[in-house]
């Protein structure tokens, strides 16, 4: 076909999945993917040029990287290690400093995704022990992890992505030299920021499960079946109390028990207690019929702890993203009821089998034991607040056995005897030897809708490279940049990649960015690698939205924020960390006007 047709064709596809992610028509590898099979279907990108990125070693690396993080979130008992360090922070904002430095740290070495899986239900639990409201740390926690993430290489799949469109094109990766100084740099001065400044900008928000406990009434209504009810007997839906208006039942408390979720089987006892979820309000229609269920003289749900109530956030590659949730077969697919869905710092009204539910939406559910081997099988909830979980402490053989299989191939990969990607190899061998994780784990833990997505955002940054589109783009940046020599082109990408970065994953920023970045530079005869290291750490700058980054809707419903809330603190963050960056990167490339 004519290469213009090409060309704008990876454009309109391009801004097909821009609009597709900010309006999340669909999830995002969903997207990706449509994006893709568009270009291969018209002939713009060979079958060869996709099955490229499922070979490429910079996705292979952070496929790794997830699994042995996996593996030690499981084995090991962080609670105990944080209690130690945290031990003496007795103010909040000792507290904050200690725990931004602690998860900066740890987000230079292990995937930042799940640093903050482990994190945010101890800060949670910290911060109702010492009258702290979650919100005032748990957007610092996802921001020290970004932050920390830019200190190496590995510290986020953004830096290996950058990577795997450089060695694509057959140029010179960026080494771990091009990241330390920078981050370090840009990661402590964030972290004074936030403890100075951005403590005082966050909301004093109440804690849902707070909320929950001070005015039940609000979320479920306590209900006695009496012994002379003519629905004893019955099965639950033979009574027709599976399709109420407005409420649904959700518990049923019988001699010291709980029946949750409740099976359209479930024969009814006289005295059972029935626990009903929705708009409350509606409940006086059931009391309306006649049928023997009536309200208790003395509420006990509270006195009882009969509940297991759990504290939920839909993630971004939820199954559940987008569902309707009386279609998604929610009670028998997860052992738990939903009590009230929470969106944007609101709960949400109305029927709640006639919601859809979103990204980010955090999730009040009643659940049984069996709900947490679900949830570690499907991944589909990230959970705030669990049951304490207890890791029994490892023989002194196994912790010295994994020390030296951790040690050794990363003393090899130091001194250049062999490559990163085989040290993770060996690291994963050595876990797998000391059962650490197994096949069935691996199985659980890969994320094939990040893969998908990062394979889809490496073809479509190479489309964009070899039909022209980049090259069109670099030509009107140009145009507009060029008087301003190599430091205007810097700051113009720069800031391109940090508005791409905000409203869309930071793999697509990148994946957009790198081929303008690439032709610029060929077309204009630049040293690509300030370039590129300012991609990296733009695409990074993920912090004026809760959609710009994964971490950032983990903490969006557990803190109750809205988006103003991540605008108030992230703007000025995102001007000081862009300062910082373009400041050095000119300095230290010798980046002039000319």
């Amino acid at each position: 076909m004519n290469p213009e047709f090409h060309k704008y064709t990876v454009l309109l596809v391009i801004v097909f999945i821009f609009f597709s992610l900010f309006k999340e028509i669909v999830r995002p590898a969903i997207s990706f993917l449509i994006g893709a099979l568009v270009l291969l279907v018209l002939g713009v990108i060979s079958p060869e040029d996709f099955l490229t990125g499922f070979a490429n070693k910079s996705i292979a690396t952070i496929i790794l990287l997830i699994l042995i993080s996996s593996a030690f979130r499981k084995n090991f008992d962080v609670k105990r290690y944080f209690d130690q360090t945290f031990k003496n922070a007795k103010s909040p904002r000792k507290f904050l400093a200690l725990l931004m430095a602690s998860v900066a740290s740890l987000s230079s070495i292990i995937n930042n995704t799940p640093v903050v899986a482990m994190m945010t239900p101890y800060v949670y639990d910290w911060g109702k022990k010492h009258n702290v409201a979650p919100s005032k740390l748990l957007i610092p926690l996802s921001y020290a992890t970004i932050l920390g993430g830019m200190i190496t290489v590995i510290g986020t799949s953004t830096n290996l992505v950058v990577n795997g469109f450089i060695s694509e094109n057959g140029q010179q990766i960026l080494t771990y030299t091009d990241f330390l100084y920078l981050g370090l740099i840009v990661t402590f001065s964030g972290l004074v920021f936030l403890v100075v400044a951005g403590y005082r900008m966050l909301p004093n928000n109440q804690d849902t499960l707070d909320a929950f406990q001070e005015h039940p009434k609000e979320y479920i209504v306590e209900t006695i079946l009496q012994k002379s009810s003519p629905l004893v007997g019955k099965t639950v839906a033979e009574a027709k109390l599976r399709n109420l208006k407005g409420v649904y039942l959700v518990d049923i408390l019988r001699n010291g028990e709980t029946i949750s979720p409740v099976s359209p089987d479930e024969k009814l006892l006289g005295r059972d207690v029935l626990i009903f979820a929705g708009d409350t309000y509606k409940i006086v229609d059931l009391f309306k019929k006649d049928n023997g269920i009536v309200l208790p003289k003395h509420g006990r749900i509270l006195d009882q702890k009969q509940l297991n109530v759990v504290e939920t956030v839909i993630p971004y590659n939820s199954y559940l993203s987008g569902k309707l949730v009386k279609e998604s077969d929610f009670r028998q697919r997860y052992q738990a009821a939903i009590i009230a869905i929470h969106r944007n710092g609101e709960r949400v009204k109305g029927k709640i089998g006639d919601m859809h539910l979103a990204t980010g939406d955090l999730l009040l559910l009643t659940t049984s034991d069996e709900f947490f081997k679900i949830n570690e099988r499907t991944h589909d909830f990230f959970i705030v607040s669990r049951k304490d979980q207890t890791i029994e402490p490892e023989s002194s053989a196994k912790i010295w056995g994994l020390r030296v299989g951790l040690l050794l191939p990363l003393l090899l990969c130091l001194f250049g005897v062999i490559e990163f990607f085989v040290a993770l190899m060996l690291i994963l061998l050595v876990l797998f030897v000391l059962r650490y994780i197994n096949i069935k784990e691996i199985k659980y833990e890969l994320d094939l809708n990040l893969i998908v997505i990062l394979v889809c955002a490496l073809t479509l940054g190479n489309a964009l490279i070899n039909s022209g589109a980049a090259e069109l783009i670099s030509h009107l940046m140009m145009e507009f940049l060029k008087p301003y020599g190599g430091i205007g082109i810097l700051i113009g990408l720069f800031l391109l990649t940090v508005l791409l970065t905000s409203f869309v994953t930071n793999v697509a920023a990148v994946s957009i960015a790198f081929p303008i970045a690439y032709s610029l530079c060929a077309e204009l005869g630049l040293h690509p690698t300030p370039y590129y290291v300012g991609i990296a750490f733009a695409a990074s700058a993920a912090f004026m939205t809760p959609i710009s980054y994964q971490t950032n809707l983990m903490v969006f419903g557990p803190g109750g924020y809205t988006f103003k809330d991540y605008f108030r603190i992230g703007l000025p963050l995102t001007i000081l960390y862009s300062i910082v960056c373009i400041s050095f990167i000119v300095l230290r490339y010798n980046i002039s006007f000319e």
